[in-house]
């Protein structure tokens, strides 16, 4: 009976102890050797791909962010503010239903098929406001200019980039809005245009949190 009992706090101990060791090396010393190394080698990504305008974090360089207005009486769609560079349409994003005590957006795509009379309205719609947003004195778009990603939203509608083809388009609106030059704008863009990954994936892009604290530099010290 002694032996039977002796032995079973043995086995007890034994778990113990493995239970213990398993919970140092797994729970406690990878994990910071893991954030160590990411913190050393890619302390941008490790920390969210941060981006910083006056000593500040203002977003980060994943995730798209919206340039608008702020809603009028009765309104329920805002008005793009059109002193800055347009991202793309957030048609996907949908608002949190369950959880109220926090007010979420919710990333997503709109799901709809390409032959869907609802999203062949919306690209519709998208693509005249495009064409009449960027319109200037001296500068007409015309609706063949307007790329896709002007009009149509990205698969979780959070997109933080656009074509160098559709920042093109908005120079000279901002050009106008901000009392700069179309010179001064598009150097801005070409500045900000990145190429593509290894010059051979992906299309190059935009991105538009960057471009905007680089035109609110440019406009500053204008």
């Amino acid at each position: 009976m002694n032996n039977s009992v002796s032995n079973t706090a043995r086995l007890l101990w034994a778990g113990l102890r493995a239970l213990l060791v398993l919970t140092l090396v797994t729970g406690v010393i990878y994990p910071l050797v893991v954030t160590g190394i990411a913190q050393g080698i890619f302390p941008g990504k490790a920390n969210g791909s941060e981006i910083k305008a006056d000593g500040k974090v203002v977003g980060s360089s994943l995730i798209g962010q919206s340039y608008n207005l702020p809603l009028k009486k009765g309104q329920e769609t805002p008005d793009p503010d059109l002193k800055w560079f347009q991202g793309r349409p957030q048609n996907g994003l949908g608002v949190n239903s369950i959880n109220t005590q926090y007010k979420l957006i919710l990333s997503g795509a709109t799901n709809l098929s390409a032959d869907s009379k609802v999203l062949v309205q919306q690209v519709k719609d998208a693509k005249a406001a495009v064409v009449k947003d960027n319109s200037v004195p001296g500068y007409t778009v015309k609706a063949s200019q307007v790329p896709a990603d002007a009009v149509t939203s990205s698969g979780s509608g959070l997109d933080p980039d656009i074509s160098p083809a559709y920042a093109d388009l908005q120079v000279h609106r901002i050009a106008e809005k901000n009392g700069l030059s179309v010179a001064q704008v598009q150097k801005l863009v070409d500045a900000h245009t990145d190429g593509r990954t290894l010059g051979f994936i992906g299309e190059p892009t935009v991105n538009v949190l960057e471009l905007n604290i680089a035109l609110k530099s440019l406009v500053t010290k204008s």
